[in-house]
């Protein structure tokens, strides 16, 4: 089983140069952003270095234009070429959204819904079911705009804890936590991640090379969790599945599976 990306590093579409660096930067994936990071009047130029670039020896996420936008169709004609393993779709609505990429695309291609308005998060469900949805994003300033709200604590709590239940509820991946634009500030960045892990969110998007080992870190298990882990194995297999009792704690099936997945993310499969 292919481990699901924690980290996700966007890059700016219309600054090719900067591509190949992005790529060998540490993330679990890259993302060539077609949206916010390229001004109107760079649009298609930045299409055109992208679709240069592409090649499937490095595939990379692409996050196209909106699709209430006059460049969501040149954009989408791009996600059917080799190297593009899946596509962000910013500010999705519903599924007619996705439906529309596909069509303009040529087939079904590997779609990662942005959740960042009001009408997407009520539809959020029925997004997660669609068969292209591989996982949400959520865009937690655009959808702080669209909301009026103001802060990103116990402000968005709801909203990112119903984002993990319906992205459970689905069968998809935890979804993916927005980033942090502060780029120099570790402790934030680290606070923010692990708030979203205890949370249930499965991954978090990067702005800046910096931010990614902060990030990949909050993501692994550290030495006690892993012994914690190994510990609960082995009382686990010494009662031959039966609840016990090991260091004072109760070891039965959730503990169990809690420690499987902390020993696959060891590994590197989770």
């Amino acid at each position: 089983m292919e481990p699901v990306p924690h980290s996700y590093l966007f890059v700016p579409g219309n600054r090719p140069d900067r591509f190949a660096k992005a790529y060998a930067a540490g993330a679990d994936a890259v993302i060539v952003d077609l949206e916010d990071a390229v001004p109107p009047a760079e649009k298609v130029a930045a299409r055109e270095a992208v679709a240069a670039w592409l090649d499937p020896a490095h595939p990379v996420l692409l996050r196209v234009n909106s699709a209430a936008t006059g460049w969501f169709a040149a954009d989408a004609a791009l996600c059917r070429r080799p190297g593009v393993a899946a596509v962000l779709l910013p500010k999705t609505e519903g599924v007619e959204d996705a439906r529309r990429l596909e069509d303009l695309a040529g087939g079904r291609v590997p779609i990662l819904p942005m959740i960042e308005t009001a009408g997407g998060f009520s539809n959020a469900l029925e997004i997660a079911r669609d068969p292209s949805a591989v996982r949400l994003v959520f865009g937690a300033l655009d959808f702080q705009l669209d909301l009026g709200i103001q802060g990103d604590t116990d402000e968005l709590l709801y909203f990112r804890c119903h984002l993990v239940l319906v992205s459970r509820l689905a069968g998809i991946a935890p979804p993916v936590d927005g980033i942090n634009t502060e780029i120099d500030d570790p402790e934030r960045l680290r606070a923010t991640t692990l708030r979203a892990i205890r949370l249930g969110f499965g991954g978090k998007l990067c702005i800046h090379p910096k931010q990614i080992p902060h990030v990949n870190a909050c993501f692994r298990p550290t030495a006690e969790d892993i012994a914690w882990a190994k510990r609960v194995m082995e009382a686990a297999t010494a009662s031959q599945g039966a609840a016990v009792a090991a260091q004072g704690e109760l070891v039965d099936r959730p503990i169990i599976v809690r420690a499987e997945r902390i020993l696959l993310e060891a590994e590197g499969k989770g």
